[in-house]
């Protein structure tokens, strides 16, 4: 049995507020949508992704 390691797939910058989505196709990160609307947040903004340490890259065996 193999140790499987996950990326994440979405991500939100903390301060403010833009969402961005892994888009498998593209190989890039892509605005992230909201009732139609892109998540842009603030473009000048020096984004603080919500990395924590919550999330395990190690995907549980099966």
């Amino acid at each position: 049995m193999s140790t499987k390691v996950r990326t994440p797939s979405v991500r939100v910058c903390e301060r403010c507020g833009r969402a961005e989505r892994w888009d498998d196709d593209l190989e890039a990160w892509q605005l992230a949508r909201e009732d139609g609307e892109k998540q842009v947040g603030n473009p000048h903004c020096l984004h603080e992704w919500d990395i924590n340490g919550t999330f395990n890259p190690v995907a549980d065996p099966e």
